[in-house]
């Protein structure tokens, strides 16, 4: 009978949502524990990152929800203060990454983050490119992220992607960065150690290009389950997408996948792809890799008005389903 009365209550409690991000608090992971014993019920709640007044409505909210059940005889709520660290369950950590900009990493991570989401995960980005962030207008973000002096909410998106990014921080959108290495690396970690994620699968690292300080902190502070590589199909990108993947050897990071993005151009009245950068270079980069080749991106006009609409969640496209199915069975296979 317990048993089943905790089943009811979680139930219940999966419906009280915070309105940003609009998750509920099982999925933020603010419920620390539930015992029944004899129809009462005592609940821990753990309300960190929220106003007083959020606070109350979230408790009374909960001892309604509790209430209504019918073997229900008295409840008791606890709250208790917890750093976002003791309250994130967050399953892969994955980096997107490149030794060369402007390559389509921003690009590549929203994609994937969409391609989960559809298939039912929970899915955040950490935006890492503080200086030159691009994410949030992928998405349309413009919302500031909620939160108190013990932490910080991220910023939702139409499909309920969790986003972190300098940009949703900063009083205009293009104000610039201006920072120098060890403050770069800093934000990085309170996005990490400061951010209340709660449940996810997967939480998906955009990464600036290069392999200095940010990819290193990441690499060094965060626990990845691998990187993702980007590269496009030209000599000099290659050359210098090779340094990414010789970092993550180093550094004792699995490669999961490469990503060829801008890899033709695809002719609508004829269906031929024109390769505008050369030929595709995808499968030797996979294979000096030691590692699958994801997916081959063409360049689509629709893609690039989308996000510059800040509608990348409605895109779809065979190489889009190919690139998601491709990771999906990269990522079965690791299991």
């Amino acid at each position: 009978m317990a048993a089943e009365l905790s089943k009811q209550i979680k139930e219940a409690l999966d419906e009280v949502i915070i309105l940003e991000p609009k998750k509920s608090i099982l999925q933020l992971g603010m419920v620390r524990d539930i015992e029944v014993v004899e129809g009462r019920v005592n609940v821990t709640l753990s309300l960190t990152p929220l106003s007083d007044s959020a606070r109350e409505s979230v408790e009374e909210r909960v001892r309604t929800a509790i209430e209504k059940l019918p073997e229900v005889k008295e409840v008791a709520i606890e709250l208790v203060e917890l750093a976002p660290k003791e309250m994130n369950e967050i399953g892969r950590v994955i980096a997107v990454m490149s030794g060369k900009g402007g390559v389509g990493k921003s690009l590549v991570a929203g994609l994937l983050a969409i391609a989960l989401a559809r298939q039912g995960y929970q899915v955040g980005i950490l935006d890492a490119d503080i200086t030159g962030p691009s994410i949030p207008k992928m998405f349309g973000l413009k919302a500031r992220p909620m939160g108190s002096d013990k932490g910080i909410l991220p910023v939702e998106t139409r499909s309920g992607i969790e986003v972190m990014s300098i940009n949703l921080l900063l009083p205009q959108e293009d104000d610039a960065v201006i920072w120098r290495g060890p403050l770069l690396a800093k934000a990085i970690m309170q996005f990490w150690d400061d951010v209340f994620w709660g449940k996810l699968d997967y939480l998906l690292v955009d990464l600036p290009p290069g392999t200095a300080d940010i990819p290193l902190t990441v690499m060094q502070s965060l626990p990845l389950s691998g990187v993702i590589i980007v590269s496009t199909p030209q000599d000099l990108a290659g050359m210098v997408v090779r340094k990414a993947v010789h970092m993550a050897n180093t550094m004792h990071i699995d490669v999961l996948g490469v990503v060829e993005n801008m890899s033709y151009l695809l002719i609508p009245e004829t269906g031929k792809k024109l390769e505008l950068f050369g030929k595709s270079k995808g499968e030797d980069m996979a294979r000096e890799a030691d590692a699958p080749l994801l997916g081959q991106l063409p360049i689509d006009p629709e893609l690039a008005q989308l996000c510059d609409e800040g509608d990348i969640e409605r895109y779809n496209s065979e190489a889009f389903i190919a690139f998601s199915q491709a990771f999906t069975e990269a990522m079965s296979s690791k299991e």
